[in-house]
């Protein structure tokens, strides 16, 4: 059997403003790195031209002719080194990496959970990737994540939920050659493809973890046996002035996966935001439902910090291509400037091939589990290789 021929990948973007110009640049430009009939193509679109995106979607599939095209309009987009943020632009990402199937995923609400159809039984087979657009009005992303972790233990997901849709039936979701208003689509790889999942989460542990250990809900009442509003400002004043400046702007909440574990690193947390405080009470209110004995940490995000969690994310390795979910609380409102993630990526990986969407929430798995993260980056590096 001849070795497997380590895969390709090509990205590109305009932003002309007339939707007609702009998609004859990217396939243009595609076709003159990757050439025709790709295994997987993606176009993304800013929401200035999400009315155009069904006649981009077709245009795509005709001139690229990959074997699945997938897609989404979402607020900003990436191409190569570029992010192009609330502002018209097309992109397109295409790869060579084996196999793909095109899957519709579809829902419906049980007594216990969420039955998820739509996915070939093989996708149960052994590990596979699945990488997965949705709509965040209607597609319920931690009850299919947990179904599909009973169903499909070693499936990795990784996508994210499109910014820009204003409410239900306003995202827009592209599969070959059909447009959704809503749920999900995706693309199944093959077993054994040459890829691998990183997450950078843009935020940093600071303080100690603390245990909880009085909880309602959201409403985390006692950390360590200490009122939890007692824990925050113990951290806040643990910190110096910059951080506090930054800390005045929202912190995060980090609660481990995995509570074996001894001691937690960058990639042993989930984060969720900190929606606030409750003084009456002397709650800390989170952005997820936390149980008692649940281990987390507060966590700051800042600009210095999502850089160097993303450069440690990417040590050592160079890609082939590198298709990216971004969260619309990076960029330049985080950075101050555009194109961070996007250049950090490309000149880590080496690869030209960058491409993908920023998201209002990030899927990705991390200590084993496929999670939704918040304010993070999640990256699918095709023909990934370790220095």
């Amino acid at each position: 059997m001849s070795p497997r021929r380590r895969p390709e990948g090509a990205a590109a973007i305009s932003e002309h403003p007339l939707p007609t110009h702009a998609t004859g640049d990217v396939l243009g430009e595609v076709l003159d790195q990757l050439g025709p009939r790709p295994d997987l193509a993606v176009v993304t679109v800013t929401g200035n031209h999400a009315g155009a995106l069904e006649d981009v979607a077709r245009t795509a599939a005709t001139v690229l002719q990959p074997r699945v095209l997938l897609g989404a309009a979402s607020a900003s987009v990436i191409g190569g080194h570029r992010e192009v943020e609330q502002s018209p632009a097309i992109a397109v990402w295409a790869a060579r990496l084996g196999r793909v199937e095109p899957v519709r995923v579809r829902t419906a609400r049980l007594d216990d959970g969420w039955a998820v159809t739509g996915l070939p039984a093989t996708a149960a087979d052994g590990p596979r990737t699945l990488v997965l657009f949705a709509d965040p009005h209607s597609f319920p992303t931690d009850g299919v994540l947990d179904q599909l972790g009973e169903t499909c233990p070693e499936l990795q997901v990784v996508g994210g939920l499109v910014a820009g849709a204003l409410g239900p039936g306003g995202a827009r979701l592209v599969l070959d050659d059909e447009v959704h208003t809503g749920g999900a689509v995706g693309v199944l790889l093959e077993p054994g493809a040459d890829v691998e999942t990183v997450v950078s989460h843009g935020a940093r542990a600071v303080g100690d973890p603390l245990v909880v250990t009085r909880v309602d809900g959201r409403h985390v009442l006692e950390l360590a046996g200490q009122p939890a509003i007692d824990r925050l400002r113990e951290v806040l004043e643990s910190l110096d002035p910059a951080e506090r400046t930054v800390a005045a702007g929202g912190l995060q909440i980090g609660i481990v996966i995995d509570e074996g574990r001894a001691e937690f690193g960058r990639d042993d947390f989930r984060i969720r935001p900190m929606v606030g405080a409750d003084m009456a009470s002397g709650a800390v209110v989170v952005g997820d439902a936390l149980d008692v004995g649940q281990t987390i940490q507060f966590h700051l995000r800042d600009a210095l910090g999502a850089d160097d969690d993303l450069r440690a994310a990417l040590a050592g390795r160079s890609a082939a291509g590198a298709l990216v979910v971004t969260s619309t609380a990076r960029g330049h409102r985080l950075f101050g400037y555009p194109d961070h993630d996007a250049d950090v990526i490309s000149t880590l990986t080496g690869s030209r091939a960058t491409g993908g969407i920023f998201t209002e929430g990030e899927i990705a798995p991390v200590g084993g589990r496929n999670l939704l993260h918040t304010s993070s980056t999640g990256i699918l590096l095709v023909g990934p290789e370790r220095a």
